[in-house]
């Protein structure tokens, strides 16, 4: 069965962004126990694109799969899980690229470089790192990985923090968020 990307954030309501979010399906990663741990010989670039032994993964069903199975320790190490196997994967900056948001109903939703969308909120924060020069927005997805949000992205919460008069600050979910970082 062939892969369906939702619809653009934009053509979306809350509703159905939250039922798609809901509707999404994700391996049971926390009752996995495996024997084995090693190294996945991959690697997310900072870019988000996805490398096995230099090359790069070109299938975006692959990559999609493989993010499923992604968590990050209280190191900071990432992590693919499967029932058998816990293997280290290399990640430059962040896991996932927030690529689009809007805003809808007082929230934000985010579209990741998987297609996944999320809902900004108590459970998936925004975080503001880098420097008042050089910010850098990340989005928490699921067990510990995050998203970077791109450029256009950034600008798109800059630009709704601004017709908010909200200085550098947006909220969804019942939370606050800085676009700046401290």
């Amino acid at each position: 069965m062939p892969f369906e990307p939702p619809p653009y954030l934009s053509e979306l309501t809350l509703e159905q962004i939250a039922g798609e979010v809901a509707a999404r399906k994700l391996p049971p990663l926390e009752n996995w126990n495996p024997e084995r741990e090693g190294e996945s010989q991959m690697r997310i670039a900072a870019d988000g694109r996805w490398f096995h032994e230099g090359s790069p993964i070109k299938r975006e069903a692959m990559v999609r799969a493989f993010s499923t199975l992604l968590s990050r320790d209280a190191e900071g190490r990432h992590w693919l899980v499967t029932p058998t196997e816990r293997l280290e994967i290399e990640v430059e900056d962040a896991a996932f690229i927030a690529t689009d948001a809007a805003q809808k109903d007082g929230n934000l939703a985010f579209r990741l470089n998987t297609d996944e969308l999320v809902i900004a909120g108590p459970e998936h924060r925004l975080r503001a790192a880098g420097s008042v020069n050089a910010p850098a927005l990340y989005l928490h997805v699921r067990r510990g990985c995050e998203a970077r949000l791109n450029r256009s992205t950034w600008q798109q919460l800059a630009e709704i923090a601004l017709a908010q008069g909200d200085g550098g600050f947006v909220e969804s979910g019942g939370t606050r968020f800085s676009l700046l970082p401290q």
